[in-house]
């Protein structure tokens, strides 16, 4: 009897640590069920994806609440987030150089890490990048009322715009945003990418004339006393900030639809980071400056909040609402895009069923996946406040950034001969320090945010134990 369990624990350790080897990930790279995904984007393409998932999730819809915690120096707790997704993104584009797939930081960790990681992680990017959408198309509802007041004079009541527990029932609008998100991802990777491209310009524009005007209006005393709260406050800051970080790897999800992606991939991945923390640093800079940190208090649309409140001109506000509608509905599509390839790789390795790795003859891209993926979102963003969003995101972010760096070390020892498009400087040193910032980080969130966390992990766990352990590829071969 002893002899039979001892056989049943070995075999329930192998079965958890076991691991894809890099050679059959590559050549699985692009295969789905009864089709294959299309190599369609080049450098700019995937530079824009990573720029569209990434900036304005918490320019235009965090910062508000990120000022109030941290006071003016929240502009040295965007730098202090972006610094620490720096770390993670050398090591995402070391990864995404020898491993090109959709899975991202999924497909590294089950080729280091084994099986069971491999599925935290994934479960992790499901919180990451589903949540996240939810989170900034309930921005996208507060940033529509926004334009509608400064226009018409009218908004959509609560009920109708807000979720219940922030005075609403439902928020229609953010259903409406990942509805017609879900329409273009449809259509294929290359006409989303077409339209994330015209968007990002867009936003981008838009940001640059807030920084304009509000530039105009800065008063030196605004930024006096720099740190109200102290370093906790601005460490706080951070980890709620680090959620406009979120995005920079979408790339990394891309790297079946890449036409060069050893290439290109590290270079997208690091060139939208340098983008996206110059532009918010700039933006912070602006906003604490032309508006006292406490005024922020209870803004959910910050910037149109700044230049209203300063210039009381209802048009520049107007047009920065209208650009905020452009840039939350790229971050919108392009994470969403993001959340489906990552369900698409966990599929091809039978962790969830394989309806979600199926590919569209004609249009290229997971259909059944993207319809499952949409209502999730559609129904988490209708009922759900944002802040609670947006602080479960970033726990699983920092999570899952956490076992990027890991993977980066145990293939520098596993695996040194495999060829590396680009290599993480100062290694060890620069991942290990990608590890310690992502754990200060994730010690730095509240309580609530550690068991919504930990009661996702449980749910994961059942799910993993009761479906993917058995159904997994590398279980039948």
């Amino acid at each position: 009897m002893s002899q039979r369990s001892d056989r049943s624990s070995a075999g329930l350790r192998a079965a958890l640590v076991r691991r894809k080897p890099v050679d059959v990930l590559l050549a699985e790279g692009g295969h789905g069920e009864g089709g294959t995904l299309r190599r369609t984007l080049g450098l700019s393409q995937l530079t824009m994806l990573s720029i569209g998932a990434t900036l304005g999730s918490g320019i235009f819809v965090v910062l508000g609440e990120a000022v109030p915690v941290a006071g003016p120096a929240v502009v040295l707790s965007f730098v202090l987030a972006g610094i620490t997704a720096l770390f993670s993104a050398l090591s995402y584009a070391e990864l995404a150089g020898m491993i090109p797939l959709s899975g991202s930081s999924y497909t590294y960790a089950y080729a280091t890490l084994g099986e069971l990681v491999a599925w935290v992680c994934g479960w992790c990017l499901v919180l990451e990048y589903g949540v996240s959408v939810a989170s900034v198309a309930v921005g996208w509802g507060q940033y529509i009322n926004e334009l509608l007041d400064l226009t018409l004079g009218v908004t959509i009541p609560a009920a109708l715009s807000s979720p219940p527990g922030d005075g609403g029932i439902v928020n229609l609008p953010a259903i409406v945003i990942v509805l017609l998100a879900m329409v273009l991802l449809l259509a294929g990777a290359r006409e989303s990418a077409r339209a994330n491209a015209i968007m990002v310009v867009v936003k981008v524009a838009t940001l640059l004339l807030f920084c304009f005007i509000a530039f105009s209006a800065v008063e030196a005393g605004n930024f006096s006393p720099f740190l109200p709260l102290g370093l906790a406050g601005m460490s706080a800051g951070a980890a709620k900030l680090f959620f406009s970080y979120i995005g920079f790897d979408a790339a990394s999800t891309a790297g079946e639809e890449a036409k060069n992606p050893q290439r290109d991939l590290p270079r997208a991945i690091l060139l939208s980071l340098g983008i996206v923390t110059l532009l918010y640093c700039l933006v912070a800079l602006a906003a604490v400056g032309a508006l006292n940190w406490t005024g922020f208090e209870g803004s959910e649309a910050a910037l149109s909040h700044v230049i209203t409140t300063v210039l009381g001109n209802k048009l520049w506000a107007a047009l920065l609402a209208a650009g905020a509608l452009v840039a939350i509905s790229s971050v919108v599509l392009t994470v969403l895009y993001g959340q489906t390839r990552i369900l698409f790789a966990m599929s091809r390795d039978g962790l969830v069923p394989k309806a979600l790795s199926k590919v569209d003859a004609r249009t290229g891209s997971p259909r059944i996946n993207t319809l499952v993926v949409s209502g999730f979102v559609a129904v988490l963003a209708a009922f759900v406040p944002l802040g609670n969003l947006a602080d479960a995101t970033s726990i699983g972010t920092l999570f899952a950034f956490g076992l990027v760096n890991v993977a980066v070390l145990v293939l520098r020892r596993s695996r040194p001969e495999m060829p590396r498009t680009f290599r993480v400087p100062l290694a060890p040193v620069t991942p290990v320090l990608g590890v310690l910032c992502c754990a200060y980080m994730m010690f730095s969130l509240d309580v609530a945010t550690w068991l919504t966390f930990a009661g996702w992990m449980l749910f994961g766990l059942v799910l993993y134990f009761a479906y993917g352990m058995r159904r997994s590829k590398l279980a039948r071969s």
